[in-house]
């Protein structure tokens, strides 16, 4: 009777005579040098070697910091090591963004931020202590972050047409709140201020809970903010919705029309924000692909595009470093020339 023979676990010589063979073929496949060939699978094997830390630029409990500890839970599962939140709010998210700059180029620092940290704080501030352009990577977005145009039940307009009328018929006289001086929802409202002539006043609150506050007890006419804090109030009927940023409409509010859709395809209104992973700059290609394929099926689970959605953002199912890294350079100059004509001076 013949018997069965286990066949013994490859040696180290031959682990390593098989991976040798495997790089070669890569190589030859791909026609790329050998040695970038070696070294991306030498990196991609070497990952992760340790807990994974997801740097939140926002104290715990918000959006941001809900979404990114969902996807963390799932990524530190799909990678076989924790995937930490630490959070670190503070000075407009510069601390974050420092962090992550200034850790070891070697995927195991991240940071789950927005357009605002990411990208339009360099227009902000004078002095950074990090280039984002070369300390930072981008690795892939998690979600669109539309905002949503309102006003208080005591503006007699429905649509951006007659809300637009409105404002042309009071020039001088309207204020419109925003969640900061600098942030989508002020520039958004300050080329709706500059396009139609209005004089409209800003009024920059620190944060969007009191601006909410003030649409809702009518101290505050119009205001702008995100799905999140505002739907509520939408469905109630205290608040009227008129309008979407973003290319197109939002699963959480269909029936409200993007201000494209009404006939405004002015960058201010068309460019959407976005929260995303970046990692330290001169992070390996192969880590930042892999750690990009792992946020993307996070994203197919049913939990994590369920915290998406709840939270009022739009899912990304098909982001790659690569198409990150092209929007991030085309959205510059966009951003810079919104901060510039809304007035905002750096500090």
């Amino acid at each position: 009777m013949k018997t069965s023979r286990t066949q013994p676990s490859p040696t180290p010589l031959r682990r390593r005579q098989m991976l040798r063979l495997a790089v070669a073929s890569a190589a030859a496949a791909s026609g790329l040098p050998l040695a970038t060939v070696a070294r991306a699978a030498s990196d991609k094997a070497s990952f992760p070697a340790k807990p994974v830390r997801v740097i939140v630029p926002f104290a715990p409990g918000g959006a941001t910091d809900v979404l990114a500890r969902g996807v963390s839970d799932r990524l530190g599962q799909q990678l076989g090591q924790p995937a930490i939140v630490d959070n670190r709010p503070g000075a407009a998210g510069l601390l974050a963004c420092d962090a992550v700059a200034k850790a070891a180029a070697d995927g195991h620092t991240l940071t789950l931020g927005t357009t605002s940290t990411m990208l339009s704080n360099q227009f902000m501030f004078k002095k950074m202590a990090y280039d984002p352009q070369k300390d930072m990577v981008p690795v892939v977005r998690i979600c669109w972050a539309p905002i949503v145009l309102v006003t208080n039940s005591q503006v007699p307009a429905r649509n951006l047409r007659e809300l637009i009328a409105y404002i042309g018929a009071n020039k001088g006289k309207l204020s419109y709140g925003s969640y900061g001086i600098g942030s989508q929802g002020h520039l958004v409202l300050a080329s709706l201020s500059n396009l139609t002539n209005a004089d409209m006043s800003h009024i920059a609150y620190k944060g969007e809970a009191p601006m909410v506050q003030d649409l809702v007890g009518g101290q505050l006419m119009m205001g702008i903010g995100s799905i999140l804090s505002l739907k509520q109030h939408i469905d109630s009927g205290k608040l009227r919705a008129i309008s979407f940023t973003g290319p197109n409409r939002v699963p959480a509010l269909p029936d409200v029309p993007t201000f494209a859709e009404q006939g405004h395809r002015e960058d201010a209104f068309t460019i959407s924000g976005w929260l995303g992973i970046a990692a330290t700059g001169g992070t390996p290609a192969a880590i930042v692909e892999q750690l990009a394929a792992e946020v993307r099926k996070a994203l197919q689970t049913r939990e994590v595009n369920a915290r998406v959605l709840v939270a009022g953002f739009v899912p990304f199912t098909d982001d790659s470093p690569a198409g990150f890294q092209a929007d991030w350079t085309r959205e510059l100059p966009i951003w810079k020339k919104l901060l510039v004509d809304a007035g905002v001076q750096p500090t």
